[in-house]
């Protein structure tokens, strides 16, 4: 989550990390952001299943109710590595 999700000199996530600026996500409030995630993703529909050499990931499109009151459409892609059975988050993309 701190790394280019929210980080906004980021060279490849810069871009969203504003966007997610904009809707009161920063750097030093991630934990708001796992929580708003966890609490609207864990539970919606996967609508992307593909393999990778590392696992299986998942694709879960879903709002977020943010900070500022406003929903934002964001897309988690989620993956269980090879030998576990726990989905870990790898990134997000507002959509």
């Amino acid at each position: 989550m701190r790394g280019c999700v929210l980080d906004t000199e980021h060279k490849r996530g810069g871009t969203k990390a504003r966007l997610l600026a904009r809707f009161g996500y920063h750097r030093d409030q991630w934990r708001q952001l796992e929580a708003d995630i966890r609490e609207r993703h864990v539970e919606a529909d996967v609508h992307v299943v593909r393999s990778s050499p590392y696992g299986v990931r998942y694709e879960i499109r879903a709002p977020l109710r943010t900070p500022v009151g406003r929903e934002l459409m964001v897309r988690t892609i989620w993956q269980i590595d090879e030998g576990t059975d726990v989905p870990r988050l790898i990134t997000l993309f507002p959509d």
